[in-house]
């Protein structure tokens, strides 16, 4: 029965629909999760913030996420994914709104309440590709996945956007409040959006599994065969049974931590080395940025089209050890220029192409590479367990630096070098995971994943 879905040569109206709608959610919850990084340049001058308050409230997003990827992949391997991502969009949309009510220095209330947006944010993430991928035929799942990863450069542009425009107008806490309106998402996802048809599969519940097929391709239900002789109806699968697939641990797992440690590593301090090592205003340092994003939004477009055309272990490999080299060789140009331009500038813009964009291969990877019982516990345990890159990369940073202060480090310029092998790293695990111990999953349709894992 499911072989129609890989029969397909191009996509349906409904799946690209599904497709976008996908997109929209990723941009929106990504807006909100990093929402509070525009909030914080409002607040911490009259709040009179410690790097401390600072730190809690730019991480416990993090740390929530971390949670959340967990707690929402196991339910939605259990309970469906349809379900869990009407869930997850609620959960930080009424998490965002109820930021609006923050009240004057109240870091502590913003932090709790952050903490959840970020729980329900790692749930969505964790949901939503694994139901995009079970729509989608071998030939495009690659590609599609790793489009909708693409959204999230767009997300923090959009954050970025709203702060410069309408923070002056609506204030922060009208940013916050802004942050529910995803949940007018839920609308069209319960309207048109059914279950995942491999979940349901799994369940035994093959006339609506048949129902979701047809809705996908688009052709009266009665043109796919309902063929359930010899089909095996699988009980949710239990926690401690990712286990049992050691090779997906490692490739999900450590392929995450490595992937995460670099990039937020990155994230926090290429601003501030820039104003450090270019001599430049925080607006200036904030403008170069712009053309990194847009250079890591071009690279997750690039390494979606590399993840079906190339396959996955090599795309994987070449964006592992493409940003390692990268980084690493920006750390010793620093001081270089082509002319009036920078080239530690050019260098990183280029790093992030390959740094950032590489994520269209990191997130829908870790959820092929699970068998479709555990594929969203599987997913969400990996990107929760590489959460904790959010805290080593910033951190590792930092100590090497020797600043103790990880939020806004106060860079020393001589100590780049070695903080960026620091980085380069873990991006050539990345590399190395991915392109030496990878589960190559292109071209396979599910079945023939889920057969080949056992």
């Amino acid at each position: 029965m499911l072989e129609h879905l890989d029969q397909q040569t191009r996509l349906t109206g409904n799946q690209i629909r599904l497709f976008v709608v996908a997109i929209i959610c990723n941009l929106l919850e990504f807006y909100d999760l990093f929402l509070v990084g525009f909030v914080l340049a409002f607040v911490a001058g009259p709040w009179k913030l410690t790097y401390g308050q600072s730190a809690m409230m730019l991480l416990s997003s993090g740390l929530g996420a971390i949670l959340g990827a967990g707690v929402w992949g196991r339910l939605a391997d259990a309970i469906g994914r349809r379900k869990v991502l009407m869930a997850t969009v609620i959960n930080f949309s009424i998490a965002s709104g109820i930021l609006a009510l923050t009240p004057d220095n109240g870091w502590i209330f913003l932090s709790v309440f952050r903490f959840f947006v970020g729980f329900g944010v790692g749930g969505l993430y964790c949901v939503i590709l694994p139901l995009v991928q079970e729509f989608m035929p071998a030939s495009k799942r690659g590609l599609v996945g790793g489009l909708v990863t693409a959204a999230v450069p767009i997300g923090l542009g959009l954050g970025a956007v709203l702060g410069a425009f309408l923070g002056p107008v609506l204030g922060w806490r009208g940013l916050f409040a802004i942050g529910a309106l995803p949940m007018l998402m839920i609308l069209p996802i319960h309207a048109w959006v059914p279950e995942s048809p491999h979940w349901l599969v799994c369940r035994g519940r093959f006339r609506e599994a048949r129902e979701s097929l047809a809705w996908a391709l688009q052709i009266d239900v009665k043109g796919i065969p309902l063929t359930v002789a010899n089909a095996e109806v699988r009980q949710p699968a239990e926690w401690r049974e990712l286990f049992h697939y050691p090779r997906s641990v490692v490739v999900s797992w450590i392929g995450n931590l490595a992937a995460q440690t670099g990039i937020y590593g990155l994230a926090l301090w290429v601003p501030t080395l820039f104003m450090q090592v270019l001599g430049i205003s925080p607006a200036r340092a904030s403008y170069l940025m712009i053309y990194c994003s847009i250079s890591a939004f071009a690279g997750r477009v690039a390494f979606s089209y590399l993840s079906d055309s190339l396959g996955r272990r090599v795309s994987g490999g070449l964006y592992g050890f493409g940003a390692a080299v990268l980084v690493i060789l920006s750390s010793y140009l620093r001081n270089e220029f082509l002319g009036a331009i920078s080239v530690f500038w050019l260098m990183l813009i280029v790093t992030y192409f390959f740094a950032d964009g590489g994520f269209a291969i990191v997130g829908p990877y870790a959820a092929e590479v699970w068998p479709s019982r555990l594929r969203a516990t599987g997913m969400g345990a990996a990107y929760g367990f590489g959460g904790i890159g959010k805290i080593i990369g910033p951190l590792g940073m930092a100590l090497i630096v020797g600043s103790s202060n990880i939020v806004k480090p106060e860079a020393s310029v001589a100590k780049i070098i070695p903080a960026f092998i620091y980085l380069g790293a873990w991006y050539a695990l990345a590399g190395i995971v991915y392109g030496f111990f990878g589960l190559e999953t292109q071209g396979r349709s599910i079945e023939q994943i889920d057969s080949e894992l056992g």
